[in-house]
């Protein structure tokens, strides 16, 4: 016991010097942040220096990507112990970053002042008692989240935010729930036992071959990277039928070392989309690979990326073995974000009703969802839908009129029409239908589609 105690005391030392000495090295070198609009003729220049580390690249493009903001270019290089970076990024307009509020948040949060440097944990978790969040894993069936809901509602349990992905064959979501009488976070250790128990049962959907995962805590971490996390544990990158795979639907992603300079080279080709820069460094990192240069080029349909890695142990690509896995890794860390269907978003007041009747009407309608967002703040709801006909066909102006028909007053906007969605967009199963039933809904007011 005493040797225990003596390592205990010696891991603990350890680590107080290492954060003590993370803090010296950043007090006497501080990062540096310069935000230029004329260097570039059509995009904002963001120029970041700093004390490198590992995971400081995913920090800082998760930060400009929480903005909303588009990285059209970026150059990164972080050998030896200091760490550069130039991205190109434009507002969603295309147009250059001119609002002040966004450009000192920028400099705040990656500048002097910040302390992004020693924020990358294990997975960034926040204490808060504004939420419990549940996760939730498993294999994705039709109507699998009305069940999940129905749990939820039953324990008194009100969903205020939720974000939800499928991806070969596989489910995971993470839920920001509150107790239905005060609005808080959950506390009673008995009904959260019950909570995860009755859901784990859920997911479980007697499939043996592939386990469900439902963890209830506290604590708020970064959704989208903890959905990463999620699917990568549960290793949905390992395809269950290769053979149905469009081949036109995969990204052109290769690994090859790089022998004179001990390095791994990654290129990655596919069609750009919002948050695609995010989703790759993300999985590079939790795949604990370091990121020494970078060439990333978004600035038409097409993006393209290139990557420098050497494991965390200093080691490139060691086997074909491990290249497919990488390869495979981020392919699907490409794949799970792709929005396929119609985009549906309602934004409107918040209150009871809304979300539960629109999911409703979306399966009387043989409606899937492949995708979904939900967001209450400040009194609004905007929820947002990625929707597909039966068996992922294209939705038709008949289903998209009867929807408007139930819903009633509602004005159902769909850029585009309905038969415009591409015929060959790979099926996903629905598991939306019923999935949410928020703390307040709304009237229905405003319903917008985009492409």
């Amino acid at each position: 016991m005493a040797f225990i105690s003596e390592v205990k005391m010696s891991y603990s030392s350890s680590h107080y010097m290492d954060d003590e000495y993370e803090k010296l090295f950043r007090r006497m070198n501080p990062p540096r942040v310069v935000i230029d609009n004329e260097a570039c003729k059509n995009a904002t220049v963001i120029r970041v220096d700093s004390a490198n580390k590992h995971g400081i690249l995913l920090e800082v493009v998760q930060i400009l990507t929480d903005l909303s903001l588009i990285i059209t270019k970026a150059y990164i290089s972080s050998d030896g112990g200091w760490f550069m970076d130039v991205f190109n990024v434009t507002g969603q307009d295309g147009n250059k970053v001119t609002d002040e509020v966004i450009l000192d948040y920028i400099r705040k949060s990656l500048g002097p002042e910040s302390c992004f440097p020693t924020t990358m944990r294990s997975v960034g978790v926040k204490q808060t008692m504004d939420h419990t969040a549940i996760e939730l894993m498993g294999s994705d069936r039709p109507g699998l989240l009305s069940e999940v809901s129905a749990v939820l509602t039953n324990l008194k349990c009100n969903i205020v935010n939720a974000e939800v992905w499928t991806h070969n064959t596989r489910a995971a979501a993470v839920m920001h729930v509150t107790d239905e009488g005060t609005g808080s976070a959950i506390t009673d250790s008995q009904r959260l036992s019950l909570v995860k128990e009755l859901l784990c049962n859920v997911l479980g959907g007697g499939n043996r071959k592939r386990g469900a995962k439902t963890v209830v805590t506290d604590d708020s971490t970064h959704t989208d990277r903890r959905l990463h996390q999620m699917m990568f544990d549960d290793r949905d990158y390992e395809r269950v039928d290769d053979d149905d795979f469009d081949e036109k639907q995969r990204p052109n992603v290769d690994v090859v070392n790089w022998s004179d300079k001990d390095y791994s080279v990654v290129t990655i080709e596919c069609k750009d989309r919002p948050k695609l820069l995010f989703d790759t460094v993300c999985t590079l990192t939790d795949m604990q690979y370091v990121v020494f240069h970078a060439n990333i080029d978004a600035e038409g349909p097409q993006a393209y990326q290139e990557y420098y890695i050497k494991h965390i142990d200093g080691s490139p690509v060691k086997s074909d073995a491990e290249r497919q896995r990488v390869i495979h890794c981020l392919e699907a860390a490409i794949e799970r974000r792709v929005s396929e269907g119609l985009k549906l978003e309602i934004c409107t007041t918040d209150r009871v009703g809304l979300l539960s009747n629109v999911t409703r009407i979306f399966r009387e309608n043989s409606l899937t969802v492949t995708r979904a967002e939900v967001t209450t703040k400040g009194g609004k709801a905007v929820n947002t839908f990625y929707v597909s006909g039966a068996s992922g066909c294209i939705v038709d102006s008949k289903t998209i009129e009867s929807i408007r028909q139930t819903i009633g007053n509602t004005i159902l906007k769909v850029k585009g029409s309905p038969e415009s969605v591409p015929q060959d967009s790979p099926t996903r199963s629905s598991i939306f239908s019923g999935l949410f039933k928020s703390r307040s809904f709304v009237n229905f007011g405003l319903v917008k589609s985009y492409s």
